[in-house]
């Protein structure tokens, strides 16, 4: 298979459904497992995936303080993961109301995968987006270079 060029992905971003088995673990608990997801492509990014509310385990997650807002997607609230006997602050992201465009997201739920012990696509570990801010999936199946990356400072 061809990896997809993240510098054909469209600006603004578009939201598309996804097929992949998706699995988080953080804290020695699963946070996510299966299928059903929904990912965000925008230029230059990797995509970040939305897992369904009703797959997600909510017990692990407490709301945090902040918000953020997105041009494309609307204000974002977060969430503390705790498991394992830690937290880690505002590693996970949704769109309570977002956008018309992203309606089919509201109340999906992102992450940073760097943050969490472990994110697989169809069994394969993924790396995290480089930056710290950004949420995106970096797996066989997409190709840079990406927004975030140090060895590009152009799309830093």
């Amino acid at each position: 298979m061809t990896p997809e060029r993240v510098a054909d992905y469209p600006r603004p971003p578009r939201l598309e459904t996804s097929g992949d088995h998706v699995l988080v673990q953080v804290g020695g608990e699963v946070l996510f497992e299966g299928q059903g997801t929904q990912r965000v492509l925008e230029t230059f990014h990797p995509p970040t995936y939305y897992l369904p509310p009703d797959g997600v385990n909510t017990s692990l997650l407490t709301a945090a303080v902040g918000r953020s807002f997105c041009e494309w997607k609307g204000v974002a609230e977060y969430f503390d993961v705790q498991a394992g006997g830690k937290t880690i602050q505002r590693a996970v992201w949704r769109y309570p109301t977002p956008t018309p465009t992203f309606m089919a997201i509201a109340g999906w739920y992102a992450l940073y995968p760097g943050l969490m012990d472990g994110c697989w696509l169809n069994g394969e570990p993924v790396t995290a987006q480089a930056g710290g801010f950004y949420g995106g999936w970096i797996s066989s199946a997409v190709e840079g270079p990406f927004k975030g990356d140090p060895n590009h400072p152009e799309l830093i």
